[in-house]
């Protein structure tokens, strides 16, 4: 059961050692309006909505922040409890549902400090961490991206990002050992650290400058045998012979055909062409290795992971929208975020059971439609029927000889009938004309 927003914006403590800063389920209908600010940024940003979607399992339970317009950017952001994860775990998670199965856009989500201004904010507005699903065309990945004196770092390892459109959870873990973990639906993706998977520092070491590969450096391992010759009579093999099992077809004529030829075959003495083999290079000294300096940029930072926080925004945008995110929960308290993200995993199997009704349904509803325009074409070609073309459903040699025999009578008494009215005409036509004058 989702936890009333309300209760989860004051960042009431999960346990006595343990906070949640943000746990935005956009449970209270339109009460988000309240607290989500939409940037003014531009005027042409896509409005966002609460809902289920086209299909879900628990009406109430699946309602989350929708986008509604297609060809748009997004720009919306909420205030968080104000913290500082330096010291503490730091847990980022929400859900992502792209119900739209969505061709290119964005569905991750910013996280900014206390500084931030919702009326101005838009894609260039200075971020802590971006994080979560990114997709278009056949590339599909989960940005994991930090912001270091300035300059925002993606992570350096690929982790995928579905593609499907069920509802999936991602967890970002960052620890004050400046190691983290990426989940996505619980399942580790990838883990390490900051230091290492991202170029967030300058190397401790570097190429010294100064140093070259000496002139006389031999780096060749092998060298060719000057005292190898090649054997005698080694050219004269022919890489093709003909053929010793050909014959002469028994119907060839020499004088039209020519002189025959047997078909050629490769050579199974043939060696290629001579190379001297070779030896190893007694002056072979080992692959030359550029010596290596400490940087004297190189510093070290032990508090890469902290930040301080107070906003959480969304900045996308959508080629075709209908992206529903939820469950957005920014804590120090890792067992919290499992709490919540089983819940959304025991879901999975009704909300599949959910995408397959709905599909059933439009499959059927096309069918449906399909069917009554088959009809509607029919009916009119009915109507179109040219009366000079028509053809009879029976022709006349598939008659029953009863049939046609009095077809035949009928005719013949109907052709009487004409002739004798002709001759009627025909008689009166030569009586006088009586003069009325």
């Amino acid at each position: 059961m989702k936890i009333p927003t309300i209760a989860a914006v004051l960042g009431l403590a999960a346990v006595a050692s343990a906070e949640v800063f943000l746990y935005e389920t956009f449970s209270d209908g339109e009460g988000w309006t309240e607290r989500w600010t939409p940037s003014a940024h531009r005027e042409d940003l896509g409005k966002l909505e609460v809902s289920p979607g086209k299909w879900f399992a628990d009406e109430a339970e699946n309602a989350g922040l929708r986008t509604t317009e297609d060809y748009r950017f997004y720009a919306v952001s909420t205030k968080t409890k104000p913290f500082s994860n330096k010291d503490k775990d730091l847990v980022i998670q929400f859900d992502v549902k792209n119900e739209q199965d969505i061709d290119c856009g964005g569905s991750y989500l910013k996280f900014f400090d206390a500084d931030l201004d919702p009326k101005t904010f838009n894609g260039d507005s200075k971020y802590n961490i971006m994080f979560g699903p990114d997709i278009c065309g056949p590339k599909a990945i989960v940005h994991a991206i930090f912001e270091h004196n300035g300059t925002n770092y993606d992570l350096k390892k690929t982790v995928i990002a579905p593609k499907d459109t069920l509802t999936h959870t991602y967890t970002l873990t960052v620890k004050p050992d400046q190691s983290y973990e990426i989940l996505v639906d619980g399942k580790s993706q990838a883990s390490g650290s900051l230091l290492e998977d991202w170029d967030i520092l300058p190397p401790k070491t570097i190429k010294d400058p100064e140093a070259s590969k000496p002139a006389d450096w031999v780096d060749e391992a092998m060298i060719v045998d000057e005292n190898d010759i090649k054997p005698a009579g080694y050219d004269d093999i022919p890489e093709f012979i003909p053929d010793p099992t050909a014959k002469k077809p028994e119907d060839w004529d020499d004088d039209m055909d020519g002189e025959w030829e047997a078909p050629s075959i490769a050579n199974p003495e043939y060696l290629g062409p001579w190379t001297p083999k070779k030896i190893a290079n007694p002056l072979y000294k080992g692959e030359w290795e550029h010596p290596m300096i400490d940087n004297p940029e190189y510093k070290a930072d032990t508090e890469i992971y902290a930040y301080d926080f107070g906003n959480v925004g969304i900045d996308v945008w959508q080629v075709k929208s209908g992206t529903i995110f939820d469950n957005i929960l920014l804590t120090d308290d890792a067992e919290e975020a499992k709490k919540i993200r089983d819940e959304t995993k025991a879901r999975r199997s009704e909300e599949e059971g959910a995408l397959a009704t709905f599909n059933e349904k439009k499959a059927a509803e096309a069918k449906a439609k399909a069917d009554a325009e088959n009809r509607v074409e029919e009916d009119e070609a009915v109507e179109k029927i040219d009366l000079e073309d028509y053809e009879p459903a029976v022709k006349e040699e598939e008659i029953p000889e009863a049939a046609a025999e009095a077809i035949k009578k009928a005719l013949e008494e109907e052709k009487k009938e004409v002739e004798e009215e002709k001759e009627e005409i025909k008689e009166e036509s030569k009586k006088p004309i009586k003069d009325e004058l």
